[in-house]
């Protein structure tokens, strides 16, 4: 979560590696922490006093406030180093793909200190990573929509960061959280739901994932164009978008821009578009739709007894 100069609080949520410490570590808003929240009656304040981030490819120039958070006090894992200078290289995955770097939310410098504020969400963003480059890089959500995916909880693994997975797997998590849910997960969504319709906050899907092609054909998207993504939630540039600049996706029922958004093109905002772009076949993209609609609805199996007829309505069709 973060706060905006003009007290406008964020709340991302999202599985491990789908960009919620990157995201939420903005130079131009206060960091109030990037995992463990609680919004209450009177505002957000995060449990965990610290960050937990990833560091495999990691740059000053990529995420210069992370990079620089990683000093004496912070703890490294998994990481290959040179024992004698002890320079860290952060392209070394020989021990895993999953290295991190855990540190104290004072190490980055506009953290909020006590991470507490007495204000509500204005915005909500789910995140996700998917591997498969079928969903929109950013998409503007109904209530009946940020019910149905805060209920699936997607993401993707990909080939390389687990053993034995060898091609794109979809992973669901209730809420985000399963593991630690007590109660049914649709009571948990219709929670969130009656947040955002009290505080008048807006909910958006943000894809961190492949553009152009799934895993190992079409590229992650750059973490420049998810930057300015996040940045036109912040700014109001989306909310200012009248309904005639956005479009409903076809099978997942999404509402993507209609054109660019800042210095993000719009073939990249348009998932179909981007695979055509890149030398695929309309046909090759609407299969791999279909084939991660079919993985969404299998999984809202267990869940759907417990939903309204609205929430069921607003997955993926096929």
């Amino acid at each position: 979560a973060n706060i905006g100069p003009d007290n406008d609080v964020s709340i991302f949520f999202g599985l491990s590696g789908t960009g919620k410490t990157t995201l939420s570590a903005d130079p131009k808003r206060a960091l109030i922490g990037d995992d463990e929240h609680v919004w209450h009656a009177n505002g957000v304040f995060n449990i965990e006093g610290g960050c937990y981030a990833k560091t495999v490819g990691l740059t000053r120039q990529k995420e210069p406030e992370i990079y620089d958070a990683i000093r004496f006090g912070s703890i490294l894992e998994n990481v290959g180093f040179d024992e004698m200078t002890g320079e860290v290289d952060y392209d070394d995955v020989s021990i895993t793909e999953n290295t991190r770097v855990a540190y104290p939310l004072k190490f980055i410098p506009n953290a909020r200190i006590p991470a507490k504020v007495e204000h509500h969400p204005k915005q909500i963003i789910l995140l996700t990573c998917d591997a498969f480059g079928i969903l929109p890089p950013i998409s503007k959500l109904t209530p009946d929509q940020v019910m149905y995916h805060f209920i699936s909880g997607y993401t993707a693994k990909v080939a390389g960061t687990e053993e034995g997975v060898l091609e794109p797997e979809a992973t669901f998590s209730a809420c985000f959280g399963a593991p630690f849910l007590v109660w049914h997960p649709s009571v948990y969504a219709e929670m969130l739901a009656a947040k955002l319709d009290k505080y008048g906050a807006t909910a958006y899907l943000v894809n961190t994932g492949w553009v152009g092609g799934g895993y190992g054909v079409g590229d992650r998207c750059s973490l420049k164009y998810t930057r300015q993504l996040i940045d036109a939630i912040h700014d109001g540039t989306l909310a200012e978008l009248p309904e005639s600049e956005w479009e409903e996706m076809p099978i997942f029922g999404l509402k993507m821009p209609k054109n660019a958004i800042k210095d993000v093109p719009k073939e990249i905002l348009r998932p179909e578009e981007a695979w055509v772009q890149a030398g695929q076949s309309k046909e090759a993209f609407e299969k791999q739709a279909k084939h991660l609609a079919n993985l969404f609805q299998k999984n809202f199996v267990d869940f759907a007894d417990k939903c309204s007829k609205e929430v069921k309505a607003a997955g993926p069709k096929v």
